[in-house]
């Protein structure tokens, strides 16, 4: 299942409790449909001491949310944006800003 981000990716969140919030896409999961961003969907979680001297506590990461929740955003016009396809001369095919043009995948 293609998606419309890809890791590395400047993205802000459309809908859910993390909404407006803009981030750099850490993990794409294609197969699921997933995205994980930095500091978006934040989840805690308790671990325990698993060897002698280790520490237990309270650890903070990143869950997943769908890609369906988040638009990229255009790094030429700084807005969030649908995105088109574009052949380019070489043959490839690169993602397109539709508001301004640019392309994103060099």
């Amino acid at each position: 299942m293609a998606m419309h981000v890809k890791k590395d990716d400047r993205v802000v969140v459309i809908s859910g409790k993390d909404k407006g919030k803009k981030g750099k896409v850490l993990v794409a999961q294609p197969a699921k449909g997933r995205v994980i961003i930095e500091k978006v969907n934040m989840l805690t979680k308790h671990t325990r001491p698993r060897k002698q001297g280790d520490v237990g506590g309270i650890i903070h990461q990143e869950g997943p949310i769908d890609a369906s929740n988040v638009m990229l955003v255009c790094g030429k016009c700084g807005k969030a944006t649908r995105i088109g396809y574009k052949i380019l001369k070489d043959g490839s095919k690169a993602r397109v800003c539709k508001k301004c043009g640019e392309t994103f995948d060099k």
